[in-house]
């Protein structure tokens, strides 16, 4: 029994000894991983009442839109791309509401939402999305040069297409006809494959266009 006490002090004295060495650190360690856990939480359920907030403002939007209340849409958009500019909605959000201005005439506040989320949306899709459609009305106000430059080749190849038809129309409008044809030849290529309806219609327009620009040549 006694002998069973030594062994066990001196367990003990070890135990002390390496704590006293060590102690500080290992301390410091746990206390490091329960702030990182309670961090993580935190982060967590402030994403979570982010996507919450942003959802409730962007079913606002929706109504705005289907009332057609370009005003209330726009206040909608702007505060969805100010304070949850993080969150997916705010991309949606600005496409959104550049659709229901551009609709009730306003080009000018088109513009700003568009250049946002071209820019700036979480997705790289939504942000090719933004591209080709501020480019559009960059091309309907004859702004031909800021047009271009938003028709730079797309991250997302769906989108290939419709760029280059546009980047085509853009050239034309500009007299360069053989860039035009170019930028044509690239459209009906990248749908030469295509078996979807749309973009069955997509590569019979393009086709079209660059016929009646001399063709393939």
């Amino acid at each position: 029994m006694a002998a069973f006490d030594l062994e066990e002090q001196e367990q003990i004295s070890q135990i002390k000894g390496w704590w006293e060495q060590h102690g500080k650190l290992v301390t410091s360690v746990a206390v490091a991983a329960a702030l990182a856990s309670v961090g993580w939480q935190g982060w967590n359920w402030y994403k979570g009442k982010q996507t919450l907030e942003a959802s409730a403002l962007y079913d606002q939007l929706q109504k705005a839109a289907g009332e057609r209340n370009a005003p209330k849409a726009r206040e909608a958009a702007g505060v969805l791309i100010d304070k949850y500019s993080g969150t997916a909605y705010a991309g949606l959000a600005a496409l959104l509401s550049a659709k229901v201005q551009l609709e009730a005439g306003d080009a000018k506040n088109a513009r700003v939402p568009l250049a946002w989320a071209a820019e700036k949306a979480g997705d790289a899709a939504l942000r090719d999305l933004a591209r080709l459609r501020l480019a559009t009305v960059m091309f309907d106000d004859k702004a031909y040069d800021e047009a271009l430059a938003q028709l730079q080749a797309p991250a997302d190849e769906g989108f290939a297409a419709r760029f280059a038809d546009l980047k085509g129309d853009v050239l034309l409008a500009q007299g360069k006809k053989e860039e035009a044809r170019t930028a044509y030849k690239a459209a009906v290529s990248a749908l030469e494959k295509a078996t979807k309806a749309e973009a069955v219609t997509l590569r019979e327009i393009a086709q079209a266009k660059l016929d009646a620009v001399g063709g393939a040549q």
